[in-house]
């Protein structure tokens, strides 16, 4: 049995590594039971009304970021799309940021167009083709990296936290025998974007890495991209709950969602202390632990529905306060819109 036949079984029998529609094939059933008992198919716009749709899509990151108190973020530009190179750079001038730099599009989702510039040329070879609004942020040099699914009842002094999940880096190991290019056809978190790999270390294919050396492959922390999922709910106390309160209720118009962060170390996460907020995400956000490489189908989709649950309890309760659902005939032309720029 070849390497990739092996891969595709590994695949097919690890649902972290289905595609998403399939995934959540159940979950549209409950949705559509969700919308008819609220009595609206856009019942969920109303969970986040700081965000437009609730953080479904099209939402600005760097909008949201700039709701967030501006300890907890990492310095960010906004780069219109209409910027020049030249002109982008003397921004970044202003601004004195320092490369490396992480560049993202400015509306996006699973780490689409996510990269880690090192310098002004890599800057300039991304920005070829581009015709999206970008944001341009400091690359956080911490070791940890988290998912904090968070969610408060309207009105409530304090919220919850129901999801953790620490994030693990693409890299390979080295064994003092193999290069760089066979220890990568040997992970199957790499087996999709082999070649890309291919192009971006092409310098180092031939390295050879000594016993245990650890090569980190990809910087961004998303499960599209090769990081790996743990389930870290153990984290969970009345400490980190306390921090994202405190972060939360400053958020204006914020119920649900998941914050992704660095930190350097847990005792600083659980003082609140040095947290650098990478992302904040809205109704759209998955209950990332389920995707922990152990985690088993069933207890996954009963977290799903959980939440999903909550996003429902959430809406229903701010619509009654007298925030209105969203059109749906303007949110069909927008997705329609979304999916056609994708």
């Amino acid at each position: 049995m070849g390497k990739r036949t092996s891969f595709f079984f590994a695949k097919l029998f690890h649902y972290e590594f289905w595609p998403f529609w399939f995934f959540y094939i159940p979950m549209y059933f409950y949705g559509l039971y969700l919308a008819m008992k609220s009595g609206s198919f856009m019942y969920f716009t109303t969970t986040n009304p700081g965000m437009k749709y609730s953080g479904v899509m099209g939402e600005s990151k760097y909008k949201v970021l700039s709701s967030i108190p501006r300890e907890f973020v990492p310095q960010t530009i906004f780069i219109p799309r209409s910027t020049s190179y030249p002109e982008i750079l003397n921004l970044i001038r202003g601004a004195n940021l320092k490369y490396p730099l992480i560049i993202k599009p400015d509306v996006g989702e699973r780490g689409k167009d996510v990269e880690k510039i090192e310098d002004p040329e890599a800057l300039r070879r991304y920005l070829v083709g581009k015709k999206a609004d970008l944001n341009l942020q400091e690359f956080i040099d911490f070791d940890l990296e988290f998912g904090i699914l968070y969610h408060r009842t309207p009105g409530a002094d304090a919220g919850n936290i129901t999801s953790v999940v620490q994030k693990g880096f693409l890299h390979v190991t080295g064994d003092g025998v193999r290069t760089l290019t066979e220890l990568m056809k040997q992970e199957i978190r790499i087996a999709n974007r082999l070649d890309y790999f291919e192009e971006k270390y092409k310098t180092k294919l031939s390295v050879v890495l000594p016993p245990g050396e650890k090569f980190l492959l990809e910087p961004i922390g998303n499960h599209c991209r090769g990081t790996t999922f743990y389930n870290a709910n153990h984290l969970i106390n009345n400490e980190l709950l306390d921090v994202f309160d405190k972060i939360a209720l400053q958020i204006d118009g914020y119920f649900y969602g998941r914050f992704d962060l660095k930190v350097a170390s847990l005792e600083n996460l659980y003082k609140g202390k040095d947290i650098k907020i990478i992302e904040l995400n809205g109704v759209s956000s998955e209950v990332a632990h389920i995707y922990d490489p152990e985690y088993k189908l069933l207890p996954a989709y009963r977290d799903v529905f959980t939440h999903m649950k909550y996003i429902y309890q959430i809406a229903k309760e701010n619509h009654a306060s007298g925030y209105p659902y969203d059109s749906l005939g303007k949110f069909l032309y927008d997705l329609k819109m979304h999916l056609k720029n994708k």
